[in-house]
């Protein structure tokens, strides 16, 4: 099993492939950076907005039909922001073969209501 825990399932549709029939790798960070911000949002208690995005890799590809299961782990807590991997694994449509098909780092900054970095709660930074 990825590290983390999932915080988003999609099937890939004809609408989420590149011109040359695969599942878009902009689709793929997509889903990858909802499932982030979900879990940033969740562990920083309010409002979390990416401000990075770094160290993707796409190992493998998935076609229209399999499923996406995106895991997400944080790495690292600073002052006012979360670091967060994600790991993007895809599932055969008719069968449970699976694969990695991506993998990122997003920094989320959590702001406040005024829309101003606030603290993580808990940190000692």
């Amino acid at each position: 099993m990825p590290a983390g825990e999932l915080t988003i399932r999609a099937t890939a549709m004809p609408a989420d492939t590149n011109p040359y029939g695969g599942v878009f790798g902009g689709w793929l960070m997509a889903q990858m950076a909802l499932g982030a911000g979900s879990l940033a949002s969740r562990v920083g208690k309010g409002k979390a907005v990416v401000v990075a995005a770094t160290d993707f890799a796409f190992p493998g590809a998935m076609a229209v039909g399999d499923e996406l299961s995106v895991y997400c782990d944080v790495l690292a807590t600073g002052t006012t922001s979360l670091t967060i991997a994600a790991e993007a694994i895809a599932r055969e449509r008719n069968g449970e073969a699976t694969q990695t098909v991506a993998r990122g780092t997003f920094r989320f900054v959590l702001l406040d209501e005024d829309g101003r970095p606030r603290a993580v709660a808990g940190s000692n930074n």
